[in-house]
C-alpha cells in the first residue's frame, strides 16, 4: 500500500482538527453533566436499539469492564436500563430510558443551538459548499462502516 500525497495527509489533518474544534465549540453548550465518551454511548445506545454489553464495546472499540463502568455510570443516572432479551433469557441488553432519551435531545438541540448561531452567516453559496463536503464526508465515513 502507498502513503496518500502530502496534500492528503495535510486535507486530512485539517480535516480531523476543523472538527474537533467544532465539537469542542459545540460542547461548550451543552447542559448536562455527562462525559463526552458517556454522552457518546447513550447515543449509541439510543441509536442502535437494546444491545449486548459485548456489542456496545465493540461499537466503541473498547473492553468490555470498560463498556460496563461506563454503562453502570448511565444506569446510576436513569439514563438506560437492562432488560433480557425475550429470545433468549440469559441475555442481557441496554436500552435507552425514556429519561434518556429527553437528555440527548437536549444534547442535541444545545449542539444545534450553536451551530445555527455560525451558518447563519454562511451566504448561499458557502451554504451550498458546505452541504457537499458534508454530504462527501458522510459518504467516505459510510463507505469506511460498510468495509469494518
Amino acid at each position: 500500500m502507498t502513503a496518500p500525497p502530502a496534500t492528503d495527509t495535510a486535507l486530512a489533518a485539517d480535516l480531523l482538527g476543523v472538527v474537533a474544534r467544532i465539537k469542542r465549540a459545540a460542547d461548550q453548550r451543552v447542559r448536562t453533566r455527562l462525559s463526552d465518551a458517556l454522552t457518546r454511548q447513550l447515543s449509541a445506545i439510543g441509536k442502535h436499539g437494546p444491545a449486548r454489553m459485548s456489542d456496545l464495546a465493540t461499537l466503541d472499540h473498547c473492553s468490555r469492564p470498560n463498556m460496563t463502568r461506563q454503562v453502570r455510570l448511565l444506569e446510576d443516572e436513569g439514563l438506560v436500563s437492562r432488560t433480557t432479551d425475550s429470545a433468549d433469557a440469559r441475555v442481557v441488553l441496554i436500552r435507552i430510558t425514556a429519561k434518556g432519551h429527553s437528555v440527548l435531545a437536549q444534547v442535541h438541540a444545545d449542539h444545534r443551538a450553536v451551530t445555527d448561531q455560525r451558518l447563519a452567516r454562511l451566504d448561499d453559496a458557502d451554504r451550498q459548499t458546505l452541504a457537499q463536503a458534508v454530504r462527501i464526508t458522510r459518504s467516505l465515513l459510510d463507505d469506511a462502516e460498510r468495509h469494518r
